[in-house]
């Protein structure tokens, strides 16, 4: 079986994989109120584990996908486009290495969250040039743009959520905290936007990968 096949199935495995850890945390762990708290902060309670399985399938996932993909990424753009997704990859393993209250944690964070709307915005770009992607590029375009729209949102969430805490008056703690709280006047919704961006990337990802492996096997 070819490299890319194996590879294309693992990343759309381990994407799923992914996700039902993300959904299990909500039931594992209800204490954490998703709309205004972080996954990350999942691993404050008692499911952990469970949080660093979902950062590392979701590495995998996306890592894997290089292999699947690279033959038929061409140009200067599209090369790009996979280092990004590479530098992704190691920032989600990064997170699910190091927990919130590391400093490994923050710059994984800052590594991976920007660059993977970057490799997706590139490399599609790149496979629908390409006839047999280009006869799915409305979708493929659809899912790549839903990762910077995504984290646009949140961008947009955590902004308001900083700026109506300064104008609450109150003094930030910035201790990560089971029973963390806003004080009354701070707008705090950005737990759904980060699951939201959560799931785009992932989804993307999920969907090259089952693409590279539809047109594989036309060939």
């Amino acid at each position: 079986m070819k490299v890319s096949v194996v590879s294309a199935w693992v990343s759309i495995l381990s994407g799923l994989l992914a996700l039902a850890h993300l959904v299990s945390l909500h039931f594992l762990s209800p204490e954490f109120d998703p709309s205004f708290r972080m996954i990350s902060e999942y691993a404050l309670g008692s499911h952990g584990a469970v949080l660093s399985g979902m950062f590392l399938t979701w590495a995998l996932s996306t890592f894997v996908l290089l292999f699947a993909i690279a033959p038929q990424v061409k140009g200067i753009g599209g090369k790009i486009g996979l280092v990004f997704l590479v530098l992704a990859a190691v920032g989600m393993t990064m997170g699910g290495l190091f927990d919130l209250r590391t400093p490994q944690h923050g710059f994984a964070f800052m590594l991976g969250v920007p660059a993977l709307p970057i490799a997706a915005i590139l490399i599609t770009k790149s496979l629908v040039r390409s006839k047999p992607w280009a006869d799915h590029k409305k979708l493929l375009w659809w899912t790549a743009h839903a990762t910077w729209i995504s984290f646009l949102l949140m961008g947009i969430a955590m902004g308001v959520m900083f700026y109506t805490f300064a104008q609450s008056g109150a003094k930030m703690d910035t201790t990560p905290r089971v029973d963390a709280v806003f004080p009354k006047g701070v707008i705090a919704y950005v737990g759904w936007p980060n699951r939201i961006l959560v799931v785009a990337y992932i989804v993307w990802v999920i969907k090259v990968a089952w693409l590279s492996l539809k047109l594989q096997k036309k060939k």
